[in-house]
Parts: structure tokens; sequence; C-alpha cells
């Protein structure tokens, strides 16, 4: 039988001349529903009181003779406050695999020697350059020298020096901008190879599944590549993501090698960045054997739909459990236009500003609602479609991040705006760049000179880039460590603003951004964005008037563009479900309901808030009446009068329980 695909160029015929199946189950982990419970499963607050991952002070003795190897990954949850329930990664794993395999002792004595002596070679030339005072000059030769000798060096050493590209704390930005351009572009393994692993994992000759596929991947890369093919159920078109075969062995052994090498490096390590060299390479191992597991990005793609499914705005693919296994992933072939051509984008009758807000608001809210964001939106990862929305896909490399995280980022914006650089340190701390007790007064004149240089310019000149190259420096010459999920985030950002540049080149970022964090810090009801309203609202005990129009200008403008994109006119978005809760809703202008309702609250109940509020009005010995008048100018349009009189009417038997509450606290505390 020839299956014959007529919408591609290039077809592979299949034999059914075959033999042998592999039944393929499907893991625990794979089998595990998960619905809007799944970043719950992920998030702990076992941080808190020390505990990780259930351990308890009594613990038998192999596991004291594991501490110290898995003590970095408790260091790891701790500072993350982020339980891993299934963890594919740790060293006594990593150990055992590559141990218990024949020939294991050859092979890592080869493979130890072959890096030892590449990398030693390198090392050679760097010290000869320092010796002879032309270290300088080479940088660019041996930046190159370095993406060359790491590609040599296989799949892994190509993923570490993309890691090492978003690490500032580890190597300096020149060779950082040219591991920038490192490609793990790879030839494609045979289709035969390929399909055969397929048939393994589906536990079925390919043609009972697919009546078509490509002849041609559609991309290569160093962990798998990717063919389009047409499911006979349904006749839709899928994107099939098949890992090289052998890969996990060769991942697993250099791994183990990269640990032991870090073992001999932990002092300098301890030094320059303030925690063991282990402790990187267990982060990277940790990332890379996810990579490796299609079940869990399986996992990754179901929750985005489950974040973004309200969102028509964004488009995620749908994926095909009963397809996958932990060596292929099936899902929705995604038919967009790809970023890096703003001429297509153009022909394609895509508005480009409206696709932009778009994009940008998307990667925030993956960064600062939803705590889970697409670590590697390179431009072959990320789509424009027709009707104006943005697709993503590749979901192997994502990141979370706790609710403890995201709060610190949002303190840390809020910092920023009231130019308080000592909190500012402080938040290093509390995010893991800095160890606990570090001093933190060298750093801040240094943070200081960065965001008043970069803030200075306004926003028109502000540019992450930029901003970066600045930190970048002052991560080097301090004792910071940049933690992998952070990497990720700032590699991320990195990576949006620059295709926003391709598609326009005088593209503002912050002017998308700065509506899109307004919007949240004026409509949000999350009782923590309340308090760094009010914390953006008072600088030195002194109410920002002109702060507060801005925000509500701001956030104004966030609606106005994204109710304009033409993905939002084709679908109707409910505002509540079925339970009554309140889901991200395309709004055609402000609502400031729960805002003012929860203003009213505070000012009746908060005798510190009221205090602060009563001095506004009253400052420089004059009653702000104007002030106040233009702030309702700004809004007298968004507000519904009646409907506000009515959410304040249905809550006031709940403010008058609060006020008796805070009245009766009062009148004991006094006693």
């Amino acid at each position: 039988m020839n299956l014959i695909h007529t919408n591609y160029v290039n077809t592979v015929p299949f034999s059914t001349n075959r033999t042998n199946y592999h039944v393929y189950v499907p893991s625990q982990t794979l089998l595990r529903k998960k619905k809007s419970k799944h970043l719950q499963m992920r998030l702990s607050n076992s941080a808190a009181d020390g505990s990780v991952n259930g351990t308890v002070p009594r613990r038998s003795l192999a596991a004291l003779q594991s501490a110290k190897s898995s003590s970095a990954l408790e260091q790891l949850d701790i500072e993350r406050g982020v339980c891993v329930p299934f963890r594919k990664y740790s060293p006594e794993t990593v150990r055992n695999k590559v141990l218990e395999s024949r020939g294991a002792i050859f092979s890592l004595i080869s493979r130890g020697v072959e890096i030892v002596w590449s990398l030693g070679l390198y090392w050679s030339a760097l010290v000869y350059d320092f010796l002879v005072g032309r270290d300088e000059e080479v940088v660019p030769f041996r930046a190159r020298q370095l993406r060359n000798l790491l590609c040599d060096l296989g799949p892994s050493f190509v993923k570490a020096g993309q890691v090492l590209a978003n690490r500032p704390d580890i190597i300096r930005e020149d060779y950082m901008n040219e591991l920038c351009i490192l490609q793990d572009d790879v030839p494609p393994f045979p289709n035969q190879v390929a399909f055969n692993i397929i048939e393994e994992e589906l536990g079925q000759p390919l043609e009972a599944v697919f009546s078509k596929i490509s002849s041609r991947t559609i991309a290569a890369a160093s962990l798998g590549q990717v063919y389009r093919a047409t499911l006979r159920d349904s006749g839709e078109e899928v994107a099939i993501k098949v890992q090289r075969p052998q890969i996990e062995p060769i991942i697993y052994r250099d791994l183990f090698l990269f640990r032991n090498l870090a073992s001999l490096l932990n002092g300098i390590s301890l030094q320059k960045l303030g925690c063991n060299a282990e402790l990187i390479v267990d982060e990277f191992g940790e990332k890379l054997l996810e990579e490796l597991d299609y079940t869990l990005e399986a996992r990754n793609i179901e929750d985005f739909l489950e974040n973004f499914k309200n969102d028509p705005t964004v488009k995620i693919p749908r994926v095909y459990k009963k397809l996958c296994g932990s060596r292929v992933l099936v899902m929705e072939w995604i038919d967009g236009i790809r970023c890096t051509d703003p001429q297509a984008v153009k022909e394609g009758g895509i508005d480009v500003n409206g696709f932009l807000t778009v994009g940008v608001s998307a990667a925030l809210r993956q960064l600062l609602e939803f705590g889970l964001f697409h670590g590697d939106p390179h431009p072959g990862n990320i789509f424009a479609m027709r009707d104006g929305r943005i697709a993503y896909v590749d979901f192997g490399n994502v990141a979370v991040l706790s609710q403890q995280n995201k709060q610190i980022l949002i303190d840390a914006v809020v910092h920023a705006v009231n130019e308080d650089y000592v909190e500012m340190a402080n938040d290093f701390t509390r995010l893991g760049f800095l160890a606990p007790g570090t001093d933190v007064s060298p750093i801040i004149p240094a943070l200081e000179a960065i965001w008043q240089n970069s803030a200075g310019k306004g926003v028109s000149d502000f540019n992450f880039r930029s901003v970066t190259g600045k930190f970048n420096q002052l991560v080097y010459n301090y004792p910071i460590r940049i933690p992998e999920r952070f990497s990720l985030v700032i590699r991320s950002l990195l990576t949006q603003e620059g295709i926003c540049f391709t598609l326009k080149p005088d593209f503002k970022f912050l002017e998308v951004a700065y509506p899109y964090v307004a919007k949240r810090l004026l409509t949000d009801p999350n009782p923590a964005l309340r308090e760094r309203l009010i914390q953006v609202l008072f600088k030195d005990g002194i109410f920002q008037w002109k702060r507060l129009e801005n925000l509500i200008v701001l956030a104004k403008e966030n609606v106005t563009k994204m109710s304009s994109n033409p993905a939002l006119q084709v679908k109707e978005i409910p505002s509540l479900n079925r339970q009554g809760s309140r889901d991200w809703r395309v709004q055609r202008k402000l609502d400031l309901t729960d805002t003012i309702k929860d203003g009213a609250r505070l000012f009746l109940i908060d005798e510190g808030i009221r205090r602060q509020l009563l001095l506004a009005l009253t400052e420089d010995s004059k009653l702000h009446i104007q002030e106040l008048v233009d702030v309702y100018r700004l809004v007298e349009n968004d507000i519904d009068v009646p409907s506000v009189a009515l959410e304040v009417a249905r809550d006031f038997p709940t403010v008058v329980r609060d006020l008796m509450l805070s009245w009766s606290e009062s009148i004991l505390a006094d006693r």
C-alpha cells in the first residue's frame, strides 16, 4: 500500500511488511489527569516550613549517604518555593543509569578523555593568550572557537552553550553574544529510523494512524526532529516530534561527567557565584531531562491550553495524548506565518501593532499571572495567525514561578517605580540571585546607576537589551548567580523584544508593557496586587496624584489596543463561568468596579489608609479637589454608577462586619 500526500511536495510510501510490533503502554505520568489543578500540584508551601518533597528530619542510612548529592536539589526547591511531585533528574538517578549499562566504565573513560582533551586545549590557548598579552584582541576569534567546540562535542554541550548564552554570572558578555547564535540545527537522522520509533511508541503500524506523512523533516535539532502528517481517522493535520535514537544514554553519560567535573570547581564557584558548581549542573540537568521526556511536554501543552482557554488572542496547539509517548509527541499543526518574515506578515493582512500588543500581553500574562511561561520563544516557535492571534509551539522548555516569586517580581517593579534601590537589592536575595546573608550595600549604587541611566532616557529609548547589557556587567563583577528560571525569563523577554524589533524596528516594548501592568494593578482582584497598587500610589507617605492619572490613562490604552484586535471580533467570551467566578475577558472599556468597591472597603476599615487618603486630600494646607475632579473625568465614561452602587450595597453587610471586627480589635488592643 502506498500513501500519497497530495499537499506535500515529497511523500513516503509505507510498506505493510512489518512484524514484531512493540506495544506502547502510557506511563503513569501520561495517564495522570491534569486540568486546572496542574499548577496547584506544582506549587507548594513546603519551602515555608523547610520540608522539601516530603523530607523529614529522621532519615534512613541510605538517605544520609545521598544527602550531600541531593542537597543542591533541596536548595533549589526551597529557593523556588515549588514542589516537584515527579522528578526526572537526581544525581543518584544519573549515576545509576550510567553505571548499570554495559561497557559503562570504558565509555566514561573515553568520553571523559575526549572532553578533558578538547576543553584542555582550548583552556591552554586562553592561558597562552593571557601570557603574551593578547587576550583581549583575540576575544572574537576565541568566542567563535568555543561555539564550534561545543557543537563538535555533541547535543549536551550544544544545550550547555545555549544556557551559557544567558548566564552573565558565568561568562563574559562578548562570549555570551557569540553563543547566542549557537544553533542546534543538525542533519536529520534517517526517516526509517524515525518511523520505527513512532511505531514502537504507538504500538501499531504507522499507516494505521496516519494517512499521509512528509518525507522530509520540517525541522531537525539536536534532540529530535519534526514531521508533518495527517490523521487517518479525522483528516486533521498534525506535527509529529520524534526523539533522536539513543540520545538518552548520551545525555545521562555527559551529565554524570559534568557533575563530577563540577565538584572540582566548587571552590571557585562559591567565591564567584556564592553557590556550588554542582547546583548549576543540577539546574541544567533537570531542565535537559525534562526536555527529553515528551510526556512532560504534553502536560506542559495542556497547562498552556488551560491557562489560555478563554483568551481568543492566543493559539495553543491541541495535543493528542493517546498518540504521545516519552519519545514521540503528536500535536495540532499550526498554519501560521513565521515572525522572522515581516513582509509575509504584512501581506497576510495582519495588523502589526495589534499583533505585537497581543504578543507582549501574552508574555506578561505567562510571567506575572500564570507563573508558567514559554522558556524558548525563538522565532521558529512563535507564529502570527492570519486572524491576529499569536501561536506558540515547542513546549519542552518551560519554567514555573511560584506565587511567592511572582509577588517578589511585582515588588521589584514597585520598588523600581519608587526608586527604592535598597529594597530592589533585597529583592535579589529573596529571588535567589544572592546567597542569604550577603551584604547588598555594594550592589545598591550599581543598581541605582543602571536604573537611573536607563529610565532617565524615557520610555521611547528604553529597551531590555540595553538594560540587560549593563546588568550583565553587574552580575559578572559581583557574587551574583542567576537562577535557571530567571535566566529563562531574561532570554524569553529579550527574544520576544527582538521579534518585535524585526516586525517593527521602532517598536517600544514598554509602551505596551506599561499599559498591561497598569491595567492589572488597577483591576486585578488579587489582594497582593491591591497592596502593591497602594505602594505605587504613595511615595514617602505622599499620595501621587499624577501617577494615578498615568495609571488610568495607560490602562485605558491597553483596553483599547486589545479590544481592537481582529481576533476579538469573531469570538464571544463569557465574563463569568458557571461557578460565578470571573474569567479573563475581552474588555471594551476599563472596568474599575471591583477597584472602587475594594477602595471604599479599605477606606472604612483601615485606619492607616483612611488617614493617608485624608492627608492626600489636604496636603500643603489646601484641599486637592481639582486633582480628584481630574481623576473622575478620566474614568467617568468607564464607570457605571448604578452598577457600582449595586455592588457596594451587596457588599455592605460584609463591610459592616469587617468594620465592627476592626473596631473591636482596636478596643482590645488599647486594653
